[in-house]
């Protein structure tokens, strides 16, 4: 192993960066284009750039941000300041609303609070047939939403409130609705991870309980799905109760919980209720 490599870990973990050494070698390949592990040494140049770079994530910038694109469900997503970063459990939710989506000919989705458009993106990959769109309110998202969205055939993207949206939506138009919305509270976010403090809080602050979105996607949004639809939201690890409860009070059925790659609670699935007779 080089030298330089070496004392790139040593650099993140004494900052106390979580996987310091998966930070180093993705920091070291994205400069040089070669495995740290092969590689004897980056060249002067090279050397200048890593050192900046491990600067800024000494810093506690994430990672994410300094390399400018992540990965997910497949995709390789453009990210940066001002947008949430993909993460691997939302996975979760993307798988949940696919199987929903079997048997489906051409639906119609929107992602909710799309940020970098990851979950709508993803769907419109696997389903070619589905037309999708991606709603997202703020502008340093939104710049980010429409780069990744560029050349989807079947994906357009709206910059909006979704406070105010549901009052666009044609009634019975839409087979599913997946959010990831902002879900933490209060107290989650005057405790934040140095690295997620760095996101925008647009994008995380839920509220004093960390439901106001959920509330307001339980609540305004049924109206939007054809009778049988489905509503697939993410959730932290700690409010499948209290979201199950606001599904309940607001007439949704076949509600049920799907948990991420670490067993925490991660999406909830609501149902519209079907046409009877």
């Amino acid at each position: 192993m080089n030298a330089s490599f070496q004392q790139l870990c040593e650099k993140l973990s004494a900052a106390g960066v979580p996987d310091a050494r998966y930070d180093a070698a993705e920091l070291y390949r994205f400069v040089t284009g070669r495995d740290p592990r092969l590689d004897a040494a980056p060249t002067p140049a090279e050397a200048e750039k890593l050192a900046a770079l491990a600067e800024r994530r000494a810093a506690r910038e994430p990672l994410q941000y300094l390399l400018g694109e992540w990965d997910f469900y497949g995709l390789t997503l453009k990210v940066g300041p001002g947008v949430l970063c993909p993460r691997a459990d939302t996975e979760i939710v993307c798988e949940a609303a696919l199987e929903l989506l079997q048997g489906v000919a051409s639906p119609t989705v929107y992602d909710l609070c799309a940020g970098t458009g990851c979950l709508g993106l993803a769907i419109a990959a696997q389903r070619p047939d589905a037309a999708v769109t991606c709603v997202e309110k703020s502008d340093a998202a939104w710049q980010y939403l429409t780069a990744n969205a560029a050349g989807a055939p079947n994906l357009r993207t709206v910059q909006a409130d979704v406070f105010a949206f549901w009052r666009t939506l044609p009634q019975g138009g839409a087979d599913l609705l997946v959010s990831n919305p902002p879900y933490l509270t209060a107290d989650e976010m005057a405790a934040l991870m140095p690295e997620t403090a760095r996101e925008p809080v647009m994008a995380l602050d839920g509220g004093a309980d960390g439901l106001d979105f959920y509330r307001l996607l339980t609540g305004r949004y049924q109206a939007a799905l054809r009778p049988g639809g489905w509503l697939v939201l993410e959730i932290g690890w700690q409010q499948a109760d209290a979201v199950l409860a606001l599904g309940a009070q607001y007439g949704w059925q076949n509600a049920s919980c799907r948990r991420d790659y670490s067993g925490n609670d991660r999406a909830i699935l609501l149902q519209k209720p079907p046409v009877l007779g």
